[in-house]
């Protein structure tokens, strides 16, 4: 048992990229799913799979430069732990690379990206940056 999931998630995509798998699957839960569509809906990875079952599993079809053969994540860091919490209120929502990368919030609209929070006008729980 783990007791930062979350960092778990990241860090099984983290080496996965770096050992250059194609796909990588990671335990499920409802808020990984969440930030799975995210990290879909960005552009940062191929395809993802839900899998139902005892403990479910999310497959994730990692993405790299056809030519170059480099991951399309550069970077992908945790920033609120669960024993240091980061919050930020709607003003104050962080830019990744002025813009350039995303960063996953928890709000009380569900998960989304700074963008998009920026938009709905709320601020929440600072999850991941991603570029």
């Amino acid at each position: 048992m783990y007791t930062d999931p979350i960092a778990d998630f990241l860090t099984r995509i983290r080496n996965a990229q770096k050992a250059r798998h194609k796909v990588v699957e990671i335990p499920s839960s409802n808020l990984k799913k969440e930030i799975t569509k995210i990290l879909h809906d960005s552009g940062y990875i191929l395809n993802y799979k839900f899998e139902d079952g005892t403990p479910g599993t999310i497959k994730i079809a990692l993405k790299y430069n056809p030519k170059t053969k480099t991951p399309a994540i550069t970077s992908i860091e945790r920033v609120s732990s669960p024993g240091h919490r980061k919050y930020t209120g709607a003003e104050e929502l962080p830019r990744v690379l002025n813009g350039l990368g995303i960063a996953v919030l928890s709000t009380s609209k569900g998960v989304m990206t700074d963008k998009i929070a920026r938009r709905e006008n709320v601020g929440g729980e600072v999850l991941c940056y991603v570029y």
